[in-house]
């Protein structure tokens, strides 16, 4: 298991690559982390790390918090999250550790955030449901249809996918491509989309599915693009 950071999404840009080419990419906020705890086996039976990133004032946190981060001689610090290591050799209270110490371009994470809260909708946009035709002569155009049969089981069954509240939930998206990493900025650049508003936070991790050999072909699909790419060129 390999330490993940916390970022905050920024939107997304394009980058160049060198025949003229642009590909479309999410920039992700990656601020410096500190090392707030330290678990160990001996002592909480599980190796893990305790970061802590975005700066907080007082009053946007409740005293526990604070004295927790007061007891390790860090910084006020707004999100707290544990990390699972295999080993946590090497790392000390107080430590920073930056974007680039953890990825590098090339490689494939996983981002996990929550994803946009549509409201209550229906089951055609909750569930991509076809509907009744939408021709004359019909009462019924978006409705659910049927959600039960007869007197056995005479009840609707639970997980029937009905109307009801879409979206902000906790979603895991798989496999994204590194295209750049931007130390000086704090900026981690993927491939592809990441679930959530503009300016939501995210959890960036390795790719619990890198070792498929389907990963592995898809790595060596793409990794021109960090060979061919125009450092700086960002529209």
């Amino acid at each position: 298991m390999a330490i993940g950071l916390i970022g905050k999404k920024l939107g997304m840009t394009r980058v160049f690559l060198k025949d003229g080419t642009t590909l479309p990419v999410t920039v992700i906020e990656v601020p410096p982390h500190v090392v707030v705890a330290i678990r160990t086996p001996e002592r909480e039976g599980y190796s893990a790390l305790q970061l802590g990133a975005f700066s907080a004032k007082e009053k946007h946190l409740t005293k526990p918090e604070i004295g927790h981060l007061q007891k390790a001689g860090v910084k006020l610090l707004r999100v707290l999250k544990e990390f699972r290591v295999d080993s946590v050799e090497g790392y000390q209270i107080g430590q920073e550790i930056g974007v680039a110490d953890v990825f590098s371009p090339g490689e494939l994470v996983d981002v996990i955030g929550i994803s946009k809260g549509r409201g209550f909708t229906g089951t055609m946009k909750r569930w991509d449901f076809g509907g009744f035709p939408a021709s004359h002569g019909h009462r019924y155009h978006r409705a659910v249809g049927s959600i039960g049969n007869r007197s056995d089981p005479g009840r609707v069954w639970k997980g029937k996918r009905m109307a009801g509240h879409y979206g902000a939930q906790k979603v895991r998206v798989q496999s994204l491509f590194v295209v750049d990493v931007i130390p000086e900025k704090n900026l981690l650049l993927v491939r592809g989309s990441v679930p959530g508003p503009t300016g939501g936070r995210v959890i960036i991790e390795k790719s619990s599915i890198s070792y498929r050999k389907s990963q592995k072909l898809k790595l060596n699909r793409l990794k021109h693009l960090t060979e061919n790419l125009v450092k700086g060129a960002q529209a």
